[in-house]
């Protein structure tokens, strides 16, 4: 998909400058090699955690595959968008479609420890497959409402309302009531 091949192109020259191979990075991440392959190729719309795994086997941030030029001081983001957003899809099972747009508040800032995000996302119907990946997520709704399965709990988060969690406890986080949501993320993975 044309509006990845720049997450894509970063992707692959990350896992060189590690002079690591596609098929140990696949071993060590336990991400399937036709996955990342397709990934690499701008194939497929990754979700979050092939990229989580992929982040932790390759040694780096996961907002390392969102930056563009490092900044030591502060970054400023104003409206709360950024000038370029990456589409992914909330799946790790459907790699084809997107429906989570994300603004990276943080891209650029060097040495962070929690990568912050304005997400949009677009309701979809369907079976829900859970994923989990070491770190916590804090979620908190600008706009609309989602569904938050977690375990075997499931939580319906509102505007104004927030949510955080482990995201080592099997997941998955969706609009709910057929619109369109709107949530802050701050997402920290270890490295």
């Amino acid at each position: 998909m044309e509006k990845n091949k720049e997450f894509a192109s970063k992707m692959k020259s990350i896992r060189e400058r590690q002079n690591m191979s596609i098929e140990e990075l696949a071993e060590k991440s336990g991400v399937k090699l036709e996955v990342l392959q397709a990934m690499e190729n701008g194939e497929v719309i990754p979700s979050l955690t092939p990229l989580t795994k992929m982040s932790r086997a390759l040694g780096v941030r996961l907002g390392t595959f969102l930056d563009d030029t490092p900044q030591i001081g502060p970054v400023v983001t104003r409206g709360g968008k950024t000038d370029t957003a990456l589409y992914f899809s909330g799946r790790e099972d459907v790699t084809n479609a997107t429906n989570l747009e994300y603004h990276s508040l943080g891209a650029g800032k060097i040495d962070r420890n929690i990568d912050p995000f304005i997400i949009d996302i677009e309701y979809e119907e369907g079976e829900k497959e859970l994923s989990s990946h070491e770190g916590e997520e804090f979620i908190y709704v600008l706009e609309g409402e989602i569904e938050v399965i977690y375990g075997k709990d499931t939580f319906v988060i509102g505007k104004g309302d927030s949510i955080f969690y482990d995201s080592v406890v099997p997941h998955h986080l969706h609009a709910t009531g057929e619109k369109a949501s709107k949530i802050l993320a701050v997402l920290y993975t270890p490295y």
